[in-house]
């Protein structure tokens, strides 16, 4: 026997194996929809007797393993099932023919068949056969189960006979000897009329009947026979036939403690049609009582507790068989097998250290020179066991290894795809998930030197498939979450490597969905570069929107009412800490400032990088930049124009480095800074350039309160002269300036003035508001020297100083301008010309007003 069946358990052995096939050309999908009917069949209790039968049906198995069914019958083909189509009456004996033909594969171990005829109607169709059964279609077959549970009816009848006439003792009958195949050209010569040969004989058959006996649902006498036939071939050293009868014993006492089965969901033992009795279903307890407390057969749970071994027997006894089946080259697959039902054994006990011990046994069995698909199903299989036992990363290890013999360089044809399959499985195993976000909420886990072997190795793969776009998301995943373990040679490699692929198939951040279902989500750059502080910034003095005020400086507010609610005061406090107390005007440029640092040993060069926003529309202006290698931290500012008024708050930013397009939410970024995140925007307002016919002071009349734009202008005037001042309005912003206010004041005085200093008309300029984008605007203010310089002997003094000084702050419309005027002391160096006791010139200073 070559072939091994990974998929045995213990409660295998109580199964009668029956085989389904095609006949001629059957399309997979209808062969499978009828097998499938045919499988869910698996279980019947027998309707003369309290005894079940179980089924394990197989569409395909190397009949030399049917060889091997003297030595364990659940290894034996009793069954065979065949389905065909045949649409003409001509076509019927042919097909008849095939079937007589595949059953003749069996036909030494068979004992009923029968085969489902789809398509056919007529006479032939309505000819009763008992091995036959006619169908008009496949979608018409209502009765298949039905035919299921009568042909395993007879396969009982059949099983039962065989048993009665194996088990029955007749006395001076010659008990034949059963051999495996490899067994027959041993026994050629021997004395068989030795006493060492006839106890041979009556070892292996009572472990043959005992086998019979499990099949038939006879537990008790099964465990009898497996006992009687362990005293008789440990007496003559029949080792292999030892083993199994010692793993005959394992089966029937893992049955008796664990109905549930030890195979998962697929080993579970339910009847349909009809139920265990109480007595079959409470088998796992010794003595267990009915629903009225009376035991049904108190001699029987008496013998089999008994003969059954106990969970930590079961375990000593698998070993003992382990270790005869070990002494047979022959007998790999038998061994094989062995040490996959008692992992099984040991994971439902929950004794993992020993469970992984067979597994290592298992590993090391020489078998025959296996194919690559052989290979493949073993270290499938082993991973998948050591995934039972809870050995995770051992898991890993084998499932890796089955993922590499998919690409053997000894295969034709690489299987890429399967390869790839089988490295996503891993990932669990090695601490390893595809979702960067669960790499950025603490301490790395897992060996990040695996990690990013496996990493690699799923872009190499995914290459090969043809997918450059899996190939690119993965580096991606690669350069952002093992960034800190590369070395600077590896950093350059791999940026190499992505920017190689990215020139043919840009990284995005739309998420990638493989056939099989899962979801690769988008990898954003959060470390190229790192941002460790984010700032949003105030408008420029000049467009930066002020409240309204009116000429005698109040603000013009609304007032509303303070409602308390302890309710919602957790929220509103977070909200502060989050809205920022200036604003954004709606139209105009906005900074927000980033300090980024560059973590790689090379120049990092970030294109497109911009804002990402939400609650308004707003038109992000990307910046490039370029970073030096390993650089500290470096200001960036990001600035856009909301288009639209509200409520506006930055959620992160975009970038695009090596071609990969990033969108980094400031939420996934840990350890950033950032002064709040949104920022109320207001509605756009008029803008206004101010410009006078006097010529700009150097000096300053007094410093700037920080909300307010100034301009100084000087002017010299003598004593009684006026001079006109000519002040241009224009709206440079999109707005209409629908408001125009002039006032002024004098700061300082230690004269006495004549008349009005400044004095101006509206009249003119007022007519042309609204005044429209674009549109100019001018008003004159008539600036006039009278002076009384009685009485003031320091007055030339005071008045050294010259200039006139024009200062404002823009407002919200409706427009409105402040010009003040300002008079101060002369300097005692008076100017040449001048005559101390008749001034006949005067130097003043003024504020002008800028509209807001």
């Amino acid at each position: 026997m070559s072939v091994p069946d990974y998929m045995q358990c213990a409660e295998d052995h109580q199964t009668l194996l029956v085989v389904v096939q095609p006949v001629g050309v059957v399309s997979e999908e209808n062969f499978f929809s009828i097998y499938r009917r045919i499988c869910s069949v698996s279980q019947l209790s027998m309707r003369d007797s309290q005894r079940a039968l179980f089924i394990r049906y197989r569409h395909h198995y190397p009949p030399e393993n049917n060889e091997w069914g003297d030595f364990q019958t659940h290894r034996k083909v009793v069954g065979l099932i065949t389905i065909t189509d045949c649409f003409s009456a001509r076509d019927w004996p042919q097909t008849f023919e095939k079937f007589h033909v595949q059953k003749e594969i069996y036909g030494s171990t068979l004992y009923d068949s029968r085969l489902f005829v789809f398509g056919l109607q007529g006479d032939v169709a309505e000819q009763q056969r008992p091995d036959v059964a006619f169908y008009p279609s496949y979608e018409d077959c209502s009765s298949v189960e039905k035919r299921i549970e009568d042909f395993i009816e007879s396969l009982f009848i059949v099983l039962e006979s065989k048993r009665l006439d194996r088990a029955t003792d007749k006395s001076g009958d010659k008990i034949p000897l059963l051999c495996v195949p490899f067994e027959k050209k041993d026994f050629v010569g021997l004395d068989t009329d030795s006493r060492h040969y006839k106890k041979r004989c009556q070892g292996r058959m009572r472990k043959h009947v005992g086998d019979l006996c499990l099949q038939a649902g006879m537990l008790q006498d099964s465990l009898v026979h497996y006992h009687m036939s362990v005293e008789l071939l440990r007496s003559v050293n029949d080792f292999l036939w030892l083993g199994a009868a010692l793993e005959g014993l394992c089966s029937a006492s893992v049955i008796y403690h664990y109905p549930g089965g030890t195979g998962g969901k697929a080993g579970s033992r339910r009847l349909q049609g009809s139920s265990l009795p109480a007595e079959a279903a409470n088998r796992h307890r010794p003595g267990a009582l009915t629903t009225n407390g009376i035991n049904p057969d108190t001699s029987t749970e008496i013998g089999r507790a008994k003969n059954c071994l106990s969970p930590e027997d079961i375990i000593d006894k698998y070993k003992e068989a382990i270790s005869y089946y070990s002494k047979y080259k022959n007998a790999g697959v038998i061994e094989l097998e062995a040490c996959v039902k008692a992992v099984r054994v040991l994971a439902i006990q929950k004794r993992s250290m020993e469970a992984s011990e067979f597994l290592q046994n298992a590993v090391y069995i020489n078998l025959r020179q296996l194919s690559e698909e052989e290979k493949i199903q073993r270290y499938s299989i082993l991973s998948e066991l050591y995934e039972l036992i809870g050995f995770h990363r051992k898991s890993a290890f084998f499932k890796r290894v089955a993922a590499m013999q998919c690409v053997a360089p000894s295969i034709a044809e690489p299987g890429w795809r399967a390869c790839y399959k089988l490295l996503l499985e891993t990932l669990p195993g090695y601490s390893l998930s595809l979702d960067p976000k669960d790499f950025s909420k603490g301490t790395h886990r897992g060996w990040a030197a695996v990690q990013m072997r496996l990493l690699h190795e799923l872009v190499y793969a995914s290459r090969r498939m043809g997918n450059p776009a899996l190939s690119v998301r993965h580096l991606c995943f690669l350069l952002q979450t093992m960034l800190d373990f590369l070395s600077d040679q590896e950093k350059k490699d791999v940026t190499q490597s992505l920017e190689s692929y990215t020139s043919k198939c840009p990284g995005t951040m739309e998420p990638i969905t493989l056939p099989d279902g899962l979801t690769l989500p988008p990898v954003p750059f959060t470390k190229l570069p790192i941002v460790r502080c984010v700032k949003l910034l105030s408008l420029p003095t000049s467009l930066r929107p002020q409240k309204m005020k009116s000429l005698l400086g109040q603000s013009v507010s609304t007032k509303s009412p303070f409602i308390y609610s302890p309710i919602i005061a957790h929220n509103r406090g977070e909200e502060r800490s989050k809205k920022i107390d200036f604003q954004w005007v709606q139209g105009d440029v906005c900074e927000v400032q980033l300090m980024v640092y560059n973590p790689m040993p090379f120049e990092l060069r970030v294109e497109n990088m911009g804002l990402l926003t939400s609650g308004v529309e707003f038109e992000s202006l990307p910046a490039a930049l370029s970073l030096p290698a390993e650089s500290g931290l470096y200001p960036v500012t990001l600035v856009g124009v909301p288009q639209t008024t509200g409520t506006i708050t930055v959620n992160g930013y975009r970038t695009t480095v090596f071609g990969v397009f990033s969108d980094c939410l400031l939420d996934n970024l840990p350890g950033i800074k950032t002064s709040g995140s949104t920022v109320e925007v207001i509605p756009a307002l008029p803008r206004l350039q101010i410009s006078t016919s006097l010529p700009r002071s150097a000096h300053s009349l007094q410093p700037s309160s920080g909300d307010e734009i100034s301009t100084n202008v000087s002017v010299q005037l003598y004593n009684g002269e006026t001079q006109p001042l000519i002040i241009t309005l224009e709206n440079i912003g999109t707005e209409p300036l629908e408001k125009l206010e002039v006032t002024s004041k004098i700061l300082t005085t230690k004269e006495k003035l004549y008349g009005d200093f400044l004095s101006w008309k509206l009249e003119e300029t007022l007519a042309q508001f609204p005044l429209q984008p674009g549109k100019v605007a001018t008003f004159t203010i008539s600036i006039k020297a009278k002076l009384d310089f009685s009485c003031q002997e320091n007055l030339l003094q005071d008045l050294s100083d010259d200039g006139s000084s024009v200062s404002g702050f823009p407002l919200s419309s409706p427009f409105r301008q402040v010009v003040r005027p300002r008079m101060e002391s002369r300097p005692s160096n008076a100017p040449e010309g001048s005559k101390t006791g008749d001034l006949s010139h005067l130097k003043t200073r003024a504020l002008e007003g800028v509209c807001g």
